[in-house]
């Protein structure tokens, strides 16, 4: 019960901290191995669990997604493809290499979300900048940690919008990666049921919390506070991974 409990409380935090800063994992994967998990199970576990952040996070941002179902269309597909991509990657190769470019990806998006909108490329029909969805896709389904931040700036530059706007689309667009990756894990990844429910039921209900806290925040904050929490992670990821 208190592991139920445990989960479920971790699973809020998380969801919330996933639809306004983009870093569910960050709190929920340490989380999975605390309670004695590995690494390639938490991972697995935690992805199929994330796909009810998506749920949560589309129910709470009705307001800011309206009109945008024909753009959540064109790129949902690329991210959903790009899932499934990283999804079959990991089942297949060793992380270390998303391990040791994991902190510059997110400190390089960091960076991005905080340029002058002057010095951002725009244009939703890119090709550059659908084939940075894609990939950034492919690294949400292989490994995940600070996926979003990843998403939410490779979507600033394509979305001329409001980042409470940017951030309701990342957060519909990022759960098609996570539910394509998450289709696989639970056919052939190692799973645990146990954790996903009471850790899934946190997420919904975070993830419903969430965007009502992020059209509260102040103008521009919302892109400042994701690209400190980024730059912050990218540094603790690089510390890990190189030392």
């Amino acid at each position: 019960m208190l592991e139920v409990l445990g989960l479920l409380t971790v699973g809020v935090v998380a969801g919330v901290v996933s639809t306004v800063v983009s870093l569910a994992s960050i709190v929920s994967y340490p989380a999975l191995l605390a309670f004695g998990l590995n690494p390639l199970a938490a991972n697995v576990t935690n992805t199929v669990a994330l796909v009810f952040t998506g749920i949560g996070a589309a129910a709470g941002s009705r307001p800011e997604l309206k009109g945008q179902g024909p753009l959540v269309l064109r790129l949902g597909w690329i991210t959903a493809l790009g899932g499934a991509t990283g999804a079959l990657l990991l089942l297949i190769t060793p992380s270390r290499t998303f391990e040791l470019i994991a902190p510059f990806l997110i400190a390089i998006a960091s960076v991005m979300l905080i340029r002058p909108p002057g010095l951002r490329p725009g244009g939703n029909h890119s090709t550059l900048m659908r084939a940075a969805l894609f990939a950034v896709a492919v690294y949400v389904g292989y490994f995940g940690a600070a996926g979003g931040i990843l998403m939410f700036a490779v979507l600033t530059a394509i979305m001329d919008q409001a980042p409470a706007r940017v951030n309701a689309v990342k957060n519909v667009v990022s759960g098609l990666a996570n539910c394509v990756a998450a289709v696989g894990f639970a056919l052939f990844g190692p799973v645990q049921w146990w954790a996903v429910a009471p850790l899934a039921a946190g997420f919904l209900v975070g993830g419903w919390l969430g965007p009502s806290i992020a059209r509260r925040l102040p103008g521009r904050s919302l892109p400042y506070l994701a690209a400190a929490c980024g730059l912050a992670v990218s540094v603790k990821l690089g510390l890990d991974a190189f030392t």
